[in-house]
């Protein structure tokens, strides 16, 4: 018998760990769907060949897509050749992009954080700056990673919350601060998604899907990190939990 308790699977990374593979989540995404969420969290691993898809979607009520070090190859948007420092993780992209059309169509909730809103918005037909600090006007949205994780994980920029997203429906405010701890971002934006915020430089921060069958939000900040401090974050969680529930 299944629980009364939602599921949520997070899709794991695939590294390399002490010479052997391993698939990842970090935890700090797991205790929020467990503790802000209220949902029980699965694991999926990242396999080649990858999971069936019928059988994710028949056994887990929605879906998280975390953030990385990796990003998304190139060679799902028709961008250039990626450079020697940025990470790439093929598992992961053949089990995610695939994933969120399915999941999307079937209505399943869905909250895609930093790389998450990556994936979602190449896998719906977007494409990426790579590196958005070298994009004209466009400030550096990295983090310093010699810096202690409170630091990296502060508020770094303002973004504005645009109306008629979902984004809107659920936050108490529309302009508030947010951290930033990426190197690749959203440019062109998939035609059917919106833009939910936008920081002060134009760089997309936040994305939803008019008419989307089930909860569907991506951001480019992480809301996880000490989401219980963060009143936008708790709301964020509280409108997934809600729609998993539903």
């Amino acid at each position: 018998m299944r629980s009364s308790v939602p599921t949520v699977g997070l899709i794991c990374d695939h590294r390399m760990v002490d010479g052997q593979p391993a698939h990842l989540v970090g935890e700090k995404y797991i205790a929020a769907v467990r503790e802000a969420a209220g949902a029980l969290p699965l694991l999926i691993p990242s396999l080649d060949p990858p999971l069936l898809i019928g059988e994710l979607l028949a056994n887990v009520d929605g879906f998280l897509f975390t953030g990385s070090p990796s990003n998304v190859s190139p060679r799902h948007y028709g961008g250039e050749a990626p450079g020697a420092d940025s990470e790439q993780d093929e598992r992961r992209d053949e089990t995610a992009l695939p994933l969120l059309r399915a999941a999307g169509e079937a209505g399943k909730p869905m909250l895609c954080i930093c790389r998450g809103v990556q994936e979602l918005n190449v896998a719906l037909g977007g494409t990426l700056h790579q590196s958005v600090h070298e994009v004209p006007g466009r400030f550096d949205h990295r983090e310093d990673e010699a810096a202690p994780l409170d630091q990296q994980y502060g508020p770094a920029h303002t973004v504005t919350v645009n109306d008629g997203g979902l984004l809107a429906r659920v936050l108490p405010q529309r302009t508030f601060e947010v951290n930033s701890l990426h190197g690749q971002g959203i440019d062109r934006l998939a035609p059917a998604l919106f833009a939910d915020a936008i920081a002060s430089d134009g760089q997309i921060e936040a994305v939803s899907m008019p008419g989307a069958k089930g909860f569907l939000l991506g951001l480019q900040w992480h809301p996880e990190w000490r989401w219980a401090e963060n009143e936008i974050s708790r709301a964020i969680f509280a409108a997934y939990g809600e729609a998993l529930r539903k």
